[in-house]
């Protein structure tokens, strides 16, 4: 009805846009405020609100209504773009809110406990690939190892922070090794995007340094990290001046996400690098400054927030059709729910294990690690995008999110509840 009111009227594109984001705005934070007073991720009452406006629920619950006839949303270049924007503002302001000194305080052992969580579920995800989809396409496989490498732990740091256990040493170790764990994952989605493409990343330039060869194009990729670092540190020494001078002045978060923006485009379009890793290392970059970075953190995550991440997490509840799910898929995702949380608690919980840490302890770590987020989502549909996995694969990833989002505080609390129940005496010993 809306939707046809609004067809006939002239010029009416961007009216159009208007109404789709006011509905989209509406639904899904009335929605997360909903799975927060539940204790999950506002995110996935954005997924949830996406869902409700996409063809499963009316086309396929509600004998095949069309969602537009009600509400006038549909598939628009404006919606794409805000999405797009929305993704790369996520893994920027991730970036941001890296503290490299606290990783720097862990070392080895913080490293050590993310390669663990990466190894284990990369090899894990890679091993049911093969079993579930054949040897025909391994860099399938592969991808279905990395969408496992990705860690959460936003549901955990709360988790923690809610027993007064978050500056704790387990606590410390958790987080930091999550920082790491998340940029090696992106290196390695890197990696499997640029041999996916063969060396070829859709750029003039990235293609003719590589000339089509993938091992080529990796070597060109790795060098973006190395010029990145590189023109970082002279970045650096910028907001640098600034947080010295005029800390908390507008031209911060504008130059950050001048730098933010830069780094996205440079990356995809003469290295082959994802944008969204661009994005990560600006943000990454950027952190060494604290109180700079904060600073603009605070500012760009308002924007991101409140308009372009529902956006993207609403298209991703869009993209959920339950209709193209068969008993293999049901089958691949309890495998790959499993590999998932079990290859974290190996992977981390082992290799503290390793450096003489109790059972105990290490089971707290590997616990800790299992929560899996808005990265998972967007590593998700990037290999969706790029061919990797089928489009139903977004369902599992949602639905893998979900699960490990809500087991991660209760395993927690349940390792925890013996020393949250003991004496007074016995915490502060």
């Amino acid at each position: 009805m809306i939707s046809n009111l609004l067809g006939g009227l002239p010029s009416i594109e961007i009216h159009y846009f208007l109404v789709q984001l006011a509905i989209i705005l509406l639904s899904t934070k009335t929605l997360g405020i909903l799975m927060r007073k539940m204790g999950l991720p506002q995110v996935l009452g954005f997924i949830l609100a996406g869902v409700l406006f996409g063809p499963t629920i009316w086309q396929y619950i509600l004998g095949g209504i069309d969602p537009k006839f009600f509400f006038p949303i549909s598939e628009t270049a404006q919606l794409d773009t805000f999405a797009k924007i929305g993704v790369i503002l996520i893994l920027f302001t991730a970036g941001l809110e890296t503290d490299l000194k606290e990783m720097k305080s862990l070392g080895v052992l913080a490293f050590m406990v993310a390669l663990g969580g990466v190894i284990v579920p990369l090899v894990l995800g890679f091993l049911i690939g093969i079993i579930f989809f054949g040897t025909e396409n391994l860099l399938t496989s592969a991808f279905i190892g990395v969408i496992l490498t990705a860690t959460s732990v936003g549901i955990t740091v709360e988790t923690l922070r809610e027993m007064g256990k978050l500056k704790g040493k387990i606590g410390t170790i958790i987080l930091s090794s999550a920082i790491i764990d998340d940029i090696i994952g992106i290196v390695v989605l890197s990696i499997v995007i640029n041999l996916n493409s063969g060396g070829q990343a859709g750029s003039g330039i990235s293609d003719a340094i590589t000339g089509g060869n993938p091992y080529i194009g990796i070597l060109w990729m790795l060098a973006f990290f190395v010029i990145a670092v590189g023109v970082g540190i002279g970045l650096s020494k910028i907001f640098h001046h600034f947080e010295i001078t005029k800390p908390n002045v507008h031209r911060v978060p504008i130059l950050s996400l001048v730098v933010c923006f830069a780094y996205a485009f440079i990356a995809e379009a003469i290295f082959g690098v994802a944008d969204i890793t661009g994005a990560y290392i600006a943000g990454v970059v950027l952190s060494t400054n604290h109180r700079t970075a904060e600073y603009a953190d605070k500012k760009i995550a308002v924007n991101s927030y409140m308009i372009f991440a529902p956006v993207f997490f609403f298209n991703i509840g869009r993209q959920i059709i339950f209709s193209n799910i068969s008993l293999t898929l049901i089958g691949f995702f309890i495998c790959f729910t499993i590999c998932g949380i079990l290859g974290k608690i190996i992977g981390c919980g082992g290799v503290a294990y390793l450096s003489k840490y109790n059972k105990r302890d290490s089971l707290k770590i590997g616990v800790g690690m299992i929560a899996r987020g808005e990265v998972a989502l967007i590593v998700a549909e990037r290999g969706i995008q790029d061919g990797l996995v089928p489009p139903e694969f977004i369902t599992i990833a949602v639905l893998f999110v979900f699960i490990t989002s809500v087991l991660a505080p209760i395993l927690l609390k349940l390792l925890y509840k013996k020393e949250l129940n003991a004496p007074l005496g016995d915490n502060l010993a």
